[in-house]
């Protein structure tokens, strides 16, 4: 059965592409594309899409509002954001707003459909540029070091794997395990972080310094 999944895209040109990429064999079913998000929790409520795919800078409301709005109503929908913004303020804007991956647009259209796979399943796409911003800017501050939440070490290091934006297919290439096991122990580090998504998790192991600042 194919992911459901809206997209909020200005560009027209770029949204009829990624229509026509995202229905195209790739597990997904696009079932609703816009070119604003100022309806966007009427457009939530009628559709009830699985994943969502969004842009930020669009006219009247961007979507840093759109994705606050999104996970006031409908926590469990699944954004990604999929912008041209690669600046600090912008990419921890719509983390703490809520957002579950930031995919920059330059992302290749195999990498998108694998992010999005990956968004599905639970986890937390980032381009490794964006990524790499979310790990510096957590190493810099002065946080004191807190619990480890009782991670075994192998559930550390697939976590640190996972701040440092890589994949389950990426983890698991590294580790040397499948993907299976990578997915079911990110399913017990999400249980013992008491949190939901990758994203989450990412942003739990920085505020308390669970994984190596290396």
């Amino acid at each position: 059965m194919s992911t459901t999944l809206v997209i909020y895209e200005d560009n027209a040109r770029l949204r009829q592409s990624l229509e026509l990429l995202l229905n195209d064999n790739s597990g997904f079913s696009v079932i609703g594309a816009f070119s604003d998000c100022t309806k966007v929790v009427e457009q939530m409520d009628s559709l009830q899409p699985e994943l969502v795919v969004m842009d930020i800078d669009m006219p009247i409301m961007n979507g840093i509002e759109g994705v606050k709005k999104i996970k006031a109503e409908f926590p469990n929908i699944k954004v990604v954001m999929y912008t041209v913004f690669d600046d600090d303020n912008r990419i921890f804007d719509c983390i703490c707003s809520g957002a579950n991956g930031y995919l920059l647009k330059n992302t290749s259209p195999l990498k998108l459909i694998q992010g999005l796979q990956e968004l599905a399943e639970g986890g937390a796409p980032m381009s490794p540029f964006v990524a790499q911003k979310v790990f510096q800017h957590f190493r810099k501050q002065n946080l004191p070091s807190g619990t480890a939440f009782n991670l075994s070490e192998r559930e550390k290091e697939i976590l640190e794997m996972l701040v440092q934006g890589n994949s389950y297919k990426m983890i698991a290439a590294k580790g040397n395990i499948a993907i299976d096991t990578v997915k079911k122990h990110l399913h017990n580090i999400y249980n013992k972080l008491h949190v939901s998504c990758g994203t989450e998790a990412v942003a739990k192991a920085l505020q308390h310094k669970i994984i190596r600042f290396s």
